[in-house]
């Protein structure tokens, strides 16, 4: 689309907005789901894009494209085309495609579209499949639905025909893109970027599409089936487990619930028993919500919809920024998906940062609705990262590795609350071993049991910080109570300095479980399933789960010795606090398992908690 060719720009038309915008009553039937999604995160509401200035214009378009493993299911995509005004085909620009978070839209992403557009970029925002105006269902980011969706968008910007539109009804084409910069025929130089939904959706594409030059996925996921039904032991490769884990109970039932919110947003009665998605994943939360874990079936349909399983194919440079507060998509996700990169050769780096599902962005580091990389950190990794890779700019691309520290004040920019590292791991580590009365000892330790019974039918006995509200309530976040009974802990003495923790913590135990030790050949349904944390003890007692992280675990083998990988953390332990570990039989935020049991935890030189420290 050279300049002289038409160019539409952003206007405020009542049948461009959102159906829910132009029929108020009908925004009541999904309040409760999107403002629960717009205060955990998922969705990011930005306001309504101006007018766009002289640096670029934007152009409503619809796509044509064709998905499915047969490629026989047509689908209508709604994007928006953000185009630097000074683009021709004699002067052609990279470009960048994107986004929007589960139950979002293509508007969610006019923040970086305007933001790019401005620094010399086309940008292509899109609602994903299902969402946002667009048809098809939701199909969880799988290759062979939104990666092929993705691939069709990239021809697009690559000057192919035929794909896009200037009506939802594929009558008026599109005039031929000829302003995108080409490595060859119909090959843009071409980046994404996105978070959640939208970081999962690059993976998707640039598994299916080697034209896919640069991708910077945030806040998303590397397996599916840990990330809704978690088990923190038992793990095979990067986060995947060969046991079910415990199903996220609250995160569940909002995805089920924004499916029928996206239905009724765009003017459609809810496709029950399963809205809007595709046709394994109700059936999977509803067995999940009585068995308390995920079906043989889901668990493969959600690895395949997960980077996990086609991470050879991820061959181009990766920026990946994952929120050290996410409940949903933990640090250990991006850890997976790094160390594997790493391993095969791929061009990788790693940013921990406040932002995340539940949680804002710390000030000076990201803001999706208005990006500023002269005042942001991230946002300022994130241009430096496209200027590399899709201009060729010779630019610092920051560090290998870098962390947010939420106990440095600043001001202004976040990038003096960043620790950085050459390479992760780090290679630090403090090592306690489970002792009598409770305690945590680096020296020898004395015998002594802590005994304690899980609950029947699965039900809570932690009262935990909610996942999915994350900091919404007027709560403190990481605030909890185990019930008496129920639960097993220890402490270290106080710190005699302060003490950063920075990375995955991991807890080997053994456990004597007679009941359980009969029924675990059953199955899962028969397994002992365990929550282990660790929390922060003031000198006052005062106790606090560190960014409410906890790890479920459900065992196998409760005669075997568990190595439970717990949700890494950036964290400062003061001068005088304590550190507590804590294995409860139940907790508000997952199912747990169906059956008490009594479970008694020896202390042991084996039995032990490791941190590694910078």
């Amino acid at each position: 689309m050279s300049n002289n060719s038409r160019r539409v720009r952003h206007t405020t038309l009542g049948a461009d907005l959102p159906l829910h915008t132009r029929h108020p009553g009908r925004a009541r039937l999904i309040a409760l789901a999107t403002a629960t999604l717009v205060g955990a995160g998922l969705v990011s509401v930005s306001p309504t894009a101006e007018a766009a200035d002289a640096a670029y214009t934007v152009t409503p378009l619809h796509f044509a494209v064709t998905v499915g493993p047969d490629n026989d299911h047509p689908c209508d995509i709604t994007g928006d085309l953000y185009l630097p005004t000074s683009a021709s085909k004699a002067h052609p620009v990279p470009a960048i495609l994107t986004t929007n978070g589960f139950g979002g839209s293509k508007a969610d992403q006019a923040g970086l579209g305007r933001t790019f557009a401005s620094r010399g970029y086309a940008v292509l925002a899109y609602s994903g499949l299902g969402f946002g105006g667009s048809s098809c269902t939701i199909t969880l980011d799988d290759p062979d639905w939104d990666g092929k969706a993705g691939k069709q968008l990239v021809s697009y910007l690559g000057g192919a025909a035929g794909i896009g539109y200037l009506d939802a009804a594929h009558r008026e084409a599109a005039p031929t893109l000829d302003a995108i910069k080409l490595d060859g025929p119909l090959d843009p130089r071409v980046g994404m970027a996105g978070g959640s939904y939208g970081g999962g959706a690059q993976f998707a594409t640039a598994s299916v599409d080697p034209r896919v030059d640069a991708i910077v996925p945030m806040i998303t996921w590397n397996d599916l089936p840990y990330s809704i039904d978690p088990n923190n032991a038992a793990q095979t490769t990067g986060v995947t487990s060969s046991t079910p884990g415990a199903l996220k109970l609250i995160w569940g039932t909002l995805f089920s619930a924004t499916g029928m919110a996206s239905d009724v947003q765009d003017g459609q009665l809810p496709d029950l028993p399963c809205p809007s998605f595709t046709d394994w994943v109700c059936p999977a939360v509803v067995s999940a919500g009585i068995t308390g874990y995920f079906p043989p079936s889901a668990i493969t349909a959600g690895h395949h919809a997960s980077v996990a399983s086609y991470l050879p194919k991820i061959k181009i440079p990766t920026l990946l920024v994952q929120g050290e507060y996410d409940h949903l998509f933990n640090l250990n996700e991006a850890i997976a998906t790094y160390k594997a990169l790493q391993a095969q050769g791929t061009e990788v780096k790693m940013i921990w940062e406040a932002w995340s599902h539940g949680y804002p962005a710390a000030p000076g580091e990201f803001d999706l609705a208005n990006p500023d990389p002269a005042s942001q950190y991230v946002t300022a990794r994130i241009a430096a990262w496209f200027d590399r890779y899709l201009k060729g700019k010779i630019v610092s691309t920051g560090p290998e590795f870098s962390y947010f520290r939420d106990w440095v004040d600043y001001t202004g920019i976040a990038t003096p609350a960043y620790g950085t590292s050459g390479a992760f791991p780090l290679t630090g580590s403090r090592t306690w071993k489970l002792s009598h009365q409770g305690q945590l000892t680096t020296g020898i330790p004395v015998a002594g049991d802590q005994t304690f019974l899980t609950p029947a039918a699965g039900l809570p006995t932690s009262v935990n910080p909610l996942d999915v509200l994350g900091n919404s309530l007027p709560l403190p976040s990481d605030v909890f109570l185990d019930l008496p009974g129920t639960y097993a802990a220890w402490q270290t003495p106080a710190l005699s300095s302060k003490l950063d923790v920075v990375g995955t913590p991991v807890v080997k135990l053994r456990v004597q479980a007679p009941t359980a030790s009969l029924t675990e050949d059953l199955g899962p349904g028969g397994q002992l399933v365990l929550f282990v944390k660790i929390a922060d003890v003031g000198p006052d007692g005062t106790t606090r789960l560190i960014k409410g992280l906890e790890a479920p675990i459900r065992i196998p083998d409760t005669d075997a010795p568990i190595k439970v990988t717990l949700p890494a953390i950036a964290h400062r332990f003061e001068a005088g606090h304590r550190l507590k570990l804590i294995v409860a039989g139940g907790s508000v935020n997952y199912r747990g398992g169906l059956t008490p049991v009594v479970v008694t935890i020896a202390a042991g030189s084996t039995q032990t908690l490791t941190v590694p420290v910078a």
